[in-house]
Order: structure tokens, then C-alpha cells, then sequence
């Protein structure tokens, strides 16, 4: 291996690995669960709030390049993904796809 690639392999044994066991573990924990019993409804739950803070923190307290956009712009796009997300049969992949193209357009128009 040589010397470029070393910091990339370190990322991956110490940042990617330990993550990994953790949802295989969940996955072979959950196999065979009915998708309607109350702890599956109740892990759906708090992994949606988790996620939903984690993208309210990324809007609301923005750091790096995305904190030169307007925290407006950010909002907006926010609701236009959503709408997205919506409008095309609840579609994950739309919803980040309209999203992701609004905070472009808006960064590109209104950041300094």
C-alpha cells in the first residue's frame, strides 16, 4: 500500500467498520420482527427525529460553504424538497434531488 492511500485505509477501519457492525447487528436483531409491532414503530419514530434534528441543524446553525447562504434560501429549498418529495409519490430521491437543486440555484443568486 503505499503512502497516499494510508489515510484513506484509516478512514475506513477506524470511521466506517465500527459503524457497520452496528447495523448488521440491527439487521440480523430485527429479522423476522412484524413491521406493525410497537418496538418497530417505536425505533421508526425516534430514527426519524434523529434525522429530522440533524437536518434542522444543518439548516438552522449551517457551518462551511453552506453557511454563506442565506438561512431564507436554505429554508426554502427545504420546502421545495419537501413538496417534491410529496408531489412524486413520496419519493426520497426526488424530494433531495428538488431540494438539492434549489439550494444550488440559490446559492449561485444569493450568496455574497
Amino acid at each position: 500500500m503505499t503512502a497516499e492511500l494510508w489515510p484513506y485505509f484509516v478512514l475506513v477501519v477506524i470511521g466506517f467498520l465500527p459503524n457497520e457492525v452496528w447495523r448488521v447487528l440491527g439487521l440480523v436483531l430485527a429479522r423476522g420482527l412484524n413491521e406493525e409491532s410497537q418496538i418497530v414503530l417505536w425505533s421508526r419514530a425516534v430514527a426519524t427525529a434523529i434525522l429530522a434534528g440533524v437536518v434542522a441543524k444543518l439548516i438552522v446553525f449551517s457551518s462551511g460553504a453552506l453557511a454563506n447562504i442565506p438561512l431564507g434560501v436554505r429554508m426554502i429549498a427545504v420546502a421545495i424538497g419537501f413538496s417534491a418529495f410529496l408531489l412524486v409519490r413520496r419519493s426520497a430521491l426526488a424530494g433531495v434531488l428538488a431540494g438539492e437543486a434549489a439550494l444550488l440555484i440559490g446559492g449561485y443568486y444569493f450568496a455574497p
